[in-house]
């Protein structure tokens, strides 16, 4: 059963509450707070991401920088500058971004969005490579390349790439091997504990250096825009807590490690971003991170009436408090 955790209060009053399940994982991968559901498997998104990287590097994928690696690991929010990072990587495997298996999609940033529909309709402006996992289907790709494995049908679980991607999981994660679902763009998604989440992200950051995992860690911390995009959750996470790999997920799931193996994932019910900052930073905060005015202002999201600040989103007070 998923417990209250962030709460909404306009003027005063209490708006609503966002409900969840959270845990936070000790240095040595002991449960330090498990509230709610943390034991069961959910769709962990996006936040599948950097393990499904990890699967890339140990089959032969071969960035040419950091950068390349992070947008394989990328929920983008479609900026020039990550698309061409995405076009840079089609370009050097001779790819047309029509082979890309995700669906078509607008940029996520604002700004980028109105660039591209200046002038078309949506149906018309909509490209593959826009879409936010266009990084990670590029990176599949390549790696189908280098091992001779068919392009046309990289998104059918079970081809050899994903047969390897629900390997990689199981061995990151210790998941017992359960029925896969159907992602956004396309690919399977392997169910995923929370706490076995967590357990995956302590073990990006803890490998040693050049390891696959530590390269996808690495990669991530040194280009968290990228992975993001402006003003993105993870990107502003991260710049505000050095050293911490987190990755955010649809409907609601994030995870992260810091470098010593403390680790945590959530999920709230509801899937509302207006909860997933607050909550975040409370989290840090229970785990210990030297707190910022950085870290407090991300944790008191603003509720506007009016063009003016009303109300504020924030974790209920004694949310995370040990049971």
């Amino acid at each position: 059963m998923s417990v209250e955790l962030v709460e909404v209060v306009r003027s005063g009053v209490r708006e609503c509450v966002h409900r969840g399940s959270v845990v936070i994982l000790g240095a040595g991968g002991e449960p330090e707070l498990a509230l709610g559901t943390v034991h069961l498997p959910i769709f962990p998104r996006s936040t599948n991401k950097p393990l499904q990287a990890v699967t890339l590097l140990r089959h032969g994928f071969d960035p040419v920088d950091d950068a390349e690696l992070a947008i394989a690991t990328a929920s983008h929010f479609g900026e020039p500058d990550q698309i061409a990072l995405v076009r840079r990587l089609l370009d050097r495997y001779g790819f047309d971004e029509d082979q890309l298996g995700c669906p078509p999609d607008l940029p996520f940033d604002e700004r980028a969005r109105a660039e591209v529909l200046a002038g078309h309709d949506r149906a018309s402006a909509s490209r593959r490579i826009y879409m936010n996992c266009s990084g990670k289907h590029a990176a599949m790709l390549a790696t189908c390349v280098i091992n001779g494995w068919p392009l046309t049908d990289y998104l059918d679980p079970a081809h050899p790439l994903q047969q390897a991607v629900t390997a990689t999981v199981a061995d990151l994660t210790g998941e017992p091997e359960t029925e896969l679902g159907i992602d956004g763009c396309g690919l399977p998604i392997v169910p995923v504990a929370l706490v076995n989440l967590a357990r995956a992200y302590a073990r990006l950051v803890t490998a040693e250096p050049g390891t696959p995992e530590r390269r996808v860690a690495d990669a991530i911390r040194a280009h968290p825009r990228v992975i993001s995009g402006t003003d993105g959750p993870d990107l502003l996470t991260m710049s505000t807590t050095p050293g911490l790999l987190c990755k955010i997920g649809a409907d609601g799931v994030h995870a992260g490690a810091l470098p010593d193996g403390r680790a945590f994932a959530y999920k709230i019910d509801d899937g509302h971003d207006r909860a997933r900052m607050p909550l975040t930073q409370a989290i840090l905060q229970r785990m210990g991170v030297e707190w910022t005015d950085a870290h407090a202002e991300l944790a008191a999201q603003p509720v506007l009436g009016g063009g003016g600040r009303v109300g504020v989103i924030r974790t209920i007070p004694g949310a995370l408090a040990p049971g």
